[in-house]
């Protein structure tokens, strides 16, 4: 597990970002650990974040020109991720879209930098990919092409089939989506991990239940 994926898992933790429990997912799974990125919700804590963010997708070797994020947790993501990646020399523009069209002003759904070229998607998790499918669609409609999908963390979880949300994504759109870290780096953490190593069987307990492969 590189670095970067470790120091991140180590951060959430410290942010009470990630903790472990007993919590009920949005499938109304009994899952052992929840993941919330809204609680990234300061400014030394967002600016972490997107640093993390520009570290997996220099790392990824995804080639791309601008950077997209969906609303609305996406906005602020794909907007400190262009900060960080400008603090490593690689200057990118960025938009994002309302939820509803504006009609006035400059009027429309679309935000920001003119999409065009490769665009990469920035958002917190892939759980539906509702928020990636009409991305992709914004995207196409004015004419550029998706790059892929950047997310914080891929909880390598089957939906309502035999594939992951994410596998899902990349199946349907030919998309490679990159993930700061994923269930196994987090079971890799766990065990490496004195203090939280008690977690770990739930943690296995339910990637054998609901986990897909890589």
């Amino acid at each position: 597990m590189s670095d970067f994926r470790q120091d991140f898992i180590r951060f959430a933790l410290e942010r009470q970002v990630l903790r472990f429990g007993e919590f009920t997912t949005k499938a109304g799974r009994q899952s052992p650990y929840f993941f919330n990125a809204g609680l990234f919700n300061d400014g030394a804590s967002t600016l972490a974040l997107s640093r993390f963010y520009a570290s997996a997708i220099e790392a990824s070797g995804i080639g791309y020109d601008m950077l997209f994020g969906p609303a609305y947790k996406g906005i602020i993501l794909a907007a400190a991720t262009s900060m960080a990646l400008a603090e490593r020399g690689r200057n990118v523009p960025f938009a994002y879209n309302r939820k509803e069209a504006k009609d006035h002003g400059e009027g429309g759904v679309l935000v920001g930098a003119p999409l065009q070229g490769r665009v990469l998607i920035i958002d917190d998790v892939i759980t539906a990919g509702t928020s990636v499918r009409e991305s992709v669609r914004m995207i196409r409609d004015a004419g550029a092409t998706p790059a892929g999908v950047a997310i914080a963390l891929d909880r390598m979880e089957r939906g309502t089939g035999t594939l992951s949300a994410v596998q899902e994504v990349e199946q349907e759109y030919g998309l490679p989506v990159v993930a700061i870290a994923t269930l196994k780096d987090l079971m890799a953490f766990l065990s490496e991990s004195p203090a939280l190593s008690a977690n770990l069987e739930a943690v296995r307990a339910y990637r054998a239940r609901y986990g897909v492969e890589d």
